[in-house]
Formats: structure tokens, C-alpha cells, sequence
């Protein structure tokens, strides 16, 4: 019913437990998602990642039929300098984060580009340093498991939070393998521009999210915002980008109970324009 290349991420629906947000997306006529797995967003993956959870939520998954794109997962703020201990904690995190993708099928586990806030640990050239390093790190743990390692960058709400340092971080990114996932919301929410960004990033993009925003506010229900979806995808197009779409809608002007109509109603537009 809608492209292939469109999925839908359960963030979309982290009211709902993960198996019954599952059964909403398929039910929808979605064939592929993103596994959210961010702490404070999406509980659908506990943040205490044990190897039963991993089988847990790896099982709720092939029950579900749908195939996973990417997990957005979280492993602590990317620009604070930690010790010993504390890093040795944050590679099992990831290790598990990494399990899980694997063994979901995704391509790739998906990391925010720093901390929630935009002022520096340390200062900005420092910390974009300090969380490309770390990036980098993860990606090559991820290529043990046989998967990539993408970042969201720009976020809105993080520490690349605008145009400027998503580009000083893509930067510090390439050659490294790091994928690039593009978010309309968060540009648009940053008062930057789609195609501006898409110039800065060509050829490095891996994934992308969709929902709309205005200027300072990310959670708009695609229709509801500024965001050129028809001018961004055919730039997209014209750039080369063959990858997917993720419906990452995380809105506030809709109910829950009207969710799943506003996603199929969104889903059925983006459609059109791929």
C-alpha cells in the first residue's frame, strides 16, 4: 500500500507496549520500521539491555513480520569525558544495542550526535572531537556485528544542534563509514534549510526521518508545519539518495487514538512524492 521504502518508527506509537505498537504499524500497512530504543522518548527496548531483554524484544520483532531499518538507540552523552569505569559501562550498553540490531535484522544502529543541551563539556571544538571519536569507536564495534553505525545529526534538541556543527561534525565523520541520518523536524525546527543541509551533506546521508516542525517546535504532524517535504525528497532524489524514509512521528497535536490514522494519512503522501 505505501512505498517500500517508507517505514515507520515505533516511536510513532511509544504510547502503545512495543508488541501492541507492532501490530498498529503492521496493521497499517507498513513493512518496515525503526526500533526506538531511546530512554525518555520510546521505552519499547529497556535501557537495562540484558541478553534476555535483547531476546525478548529480537522475538516480539519476528513475531511482528516487520522488517527493522535501523534501532534508534542512545548510549549516554557522546561529549562527556568519562572514566574508566563509567566507558566501560557504556561499551556494554552498546554492545547490547549492537546485539540487538543484529539480531533484529536492521542495518544499523542509530546514535544522537551528543548530549541533550547545546552548551560544551569541555568547549565546542573539544566536544564535536570527543563525540566524533566516540562515533567512530562505535562504528567500528559495529562492523564486528555485521551492521552500520549512522548518527542523527542535526538534532534540534542536542549538541549539534544546528547546521554549523552538524556540518563541523560531518566533517570530523568523513571516511570514517559513519551514516548520516537526516531529519526534516529537527532542520526545520532549527530554522535552517533542507536544501542548504542537503548541500553540506550530499553523498553522506544514510537514513531518513520524517515529521514536521515550525521554528522551536519538532513534534507537528506532517501538514502541520513548514517543512517542504515535495522540494526536500526531489532534492534528495536529484542528489542521488537511494535509502529509506522513516515516519518518526512523535507529534503533539494529535491524539493517541487518532495516531494511527494521522500515520496512515502521512504515509499515503510521502507515498506520492517518493
Amino acid at each position: 500500500m505505501f512505498n517500500s521504502r517508507l517505514g515507520c518508527s515505533s516511536i510513532s506509537f511509544r504510547h502503545q507496549e512495543l508488541a501492541t505498537a507492532l501490530r498498529t504499524i503492521a496493521g497499517l500497512g507498513f513493512e518496515e520500521i525503526d526500533l526506538g530504543a531511546l530512554p525518555g522518548v520510546c521505552d519499547h527496548v529497556p535501557y537495562d539491555l540484558t541478553l534476555d531483554a535483547v531476546a525478548e524484544v529480537a522475538a516480539d520483532v519476528a513475531a511482528s513480520g516487520l522488517r527493522v531499518r535501523s534501532v534508534n538507540g542512545d548510549i549516554g552523552d557522546l561529549n562527556e569525558v568519562l572514566d574508566a569505569g563509567r566507558q566501560a559501562s557504556r561499551e556494554r550498553h552498546l554492545e547490547a544495542l549492537l546485539t540487538l540490531t543484529a539480531n533484529s535484522g536492521a542495518k544499523a544502529l542509530v546514535l544522537p550526535c551528543g548530549a541533550l543541551g547545546d552548551e560544551p563539556v569541555q568547549t565546542v571544538e573539544a566536544d564535536l572531537d570527543l563525540i566524533a571519536a566516540q562515533l567512530i569507536h562505535a562504528g567500528h564495534r559495529a562492523a564486528e556485528f555485521g551492521v552500520e553505525l549512522w548518527t542523527e545529526s542535526l538534532h534540534f534538541l542536542r549538541f549539534c544542534w544546528n547546521l554549523e556543527r552538524a556540518e563541523q561534525l560531518a566533517q570530523r565523520l568523513a571516511g570514517s563509514g559513519v551514516g548520516i541520518v537526516m531529519d526534516f523536524s529537527h532542520i526545520v525546527a532549527a530554522g535552517e534549510d533542507p536544501l542548504e543541509y542537503l548541500k553540506v551533506h550530499v553523498g553522506r546521508i544514510a537514513h531518513v526521518h520524517l515529521r514536521d516542525a515550525v521554528p522551536g517546535n519538532i513534534n507537528l504532524s506532517i501538514g502541520n508545519g513548514h517543512a517542504d517535504f515535495a522540494t526536500g525528497l526531489s532534492a534528495l532524489s536529484a542528489s542521488g539518495y537511494t535509502g529509506h524514509f522513516s515516519l518518526e512521528l512523535e507529534t503533539r497535536d494529535v491524539t493517541h487514538d487518532e495516531r494511527p490514522a494521522a500515520a496512515a494519512k502521512a504515509a499515503s503522501f510521502i507515498t506520492d512524492l517518493i
